[in-house]
C-alpha cells in the first residue's frame, strides 16, 4: 500500500517560490494499476519524484508497507529504491555503448545476490519483455520499441513490488505504444506489482484501475473502477 498524506512541494524561494504540489493525499492499495493523469506542468511528474523518493517535499509523508519514505536519509532511500521500486521512462535512459545485459544488470550492482542469480534474473527479465535474443547486443543498436522493452527489463530485474512509468509509451509509435501497454498491464497482473503511471494520455489512463487527476499542482478528481 502506498499511502501519501500531506505531500506539500514548492521549488524557489521567496517571489520566486512556485507551489508544484499543494497537500496531496490518497491511497494506492497493493497491486493496483494507477494513472496520474494532467497536463504538461500539473504537478504530476513531480508528485511520481516525490512518492518514489527522487524528490523530497518539504512537508507531508509517503509511506509505503509501513515506511516514510520522506524520513530515510539519503543512502536508506537509495536503497529502498533499488529492493522496492523499478522505473520506466520515456526517454528510456538506457546506456547506448553496453550490451542488454548489461543494462538490466545495472539495478543488482549494490544487491548482495550471487553473479550466478544476477545472471538469471537479467536473463529472465530480458525473456519477460521478449528480446532475451538481444542480450549480446549494444542498446544503440536497438529500435525505439526494443529499447523501451529493455527499459522495462532494468525497471524488473529487481522484481520491484513498485513499478513507475513515466510516460511510457510517448517516444513512440501508435502499434509500438500498444504492445508496451499490454506488456505492462500484463505485467501488473502476473507480478502483482504496483503499476503507476504518469501520463497525459486519456485512453491509457482509462486502462487503469484508478485515476488521480491533477491540475495546477492539486488532485482534481480520483476516480477508481473494479475491474
Amino acid at each position: 500500500m502506498i499511502e501519501v498524506k500531506g505531500v506539500t512541494k514548492t521549488y524557489g524561494k521567496k517571489q520566486n517560490a512556485f507551489l508544484a504540489l499543494e497537500d496531496i493525499n490518497f491511497v494506492i492499495p497493493d497491486g493496483a494499476s494507477v494513472a496520474i493523469v494532467g497536463k504538461s506542468g500539473s504537478g504530476k511528474s513531480t508528485l511520481m519524484h516525490a512518492m518514489s523518493g527522487l524528490d523530497r517535499p518539504e512537508k507531508g509523508q509517503v509511506v509505503i508497507d509501513g515506511v516514510d519514505i520522506l524520513k530515510l536519509k539519503s543512502k536508506a532511500v537509495d536503497r529502498f529504491r533499488s529492493e522496492k521500486i523499478g522505473f520506466i521512462f520515456q526517454s528510456f535512459f538506457v546506456q547506448a555503448n553496453e550490451s542488454s545485459f548489461d543494462n538490466v544488470s545495472l539495478p543488482l550492482e549494490i544487491s548482495n545476490l550471487s553473479v550466478r542469480e544476477r545472471k538469471k534474473r537479467v536473463l529472465e527479465a530480458l525473456r519477460v519483455v521478449g528480446i532475451d535474443d538481444k542480450e549480446k547486443q549494444k542498446a544503440r543498436n536497438l529500435s525505439g520499441g526494443q529499447k523501451q522493452r529493455l527499459a522495462i527489463a532494468r525497471a524488473i530485474v529487481n522484481r520491484p513490488k513498485i513499478i513507475f512509468a513515466d510516460e511510457p509509451t510517448g517516444n513512440l509509435d501508435s502499434t509500438t505504444g500498444a504492445t508496451i501497454e499490454k506488456l505492462l498491464f500484463g505485467l501488473n497482473k502476473q507480478s502483482g506489482s504496483t503499476l503507476v503511471i504518469v501520463t497525459h494520455d486519456e485512453d491509457l489512463a482509462a486502462k487503469c484501475d484508478m485515476r488521480i487527476y491533477i491540475k495546477d499542482g492539486k488532485i482534481d478528481k480520483i476516480v477508481s473502477e473494479e475491474k
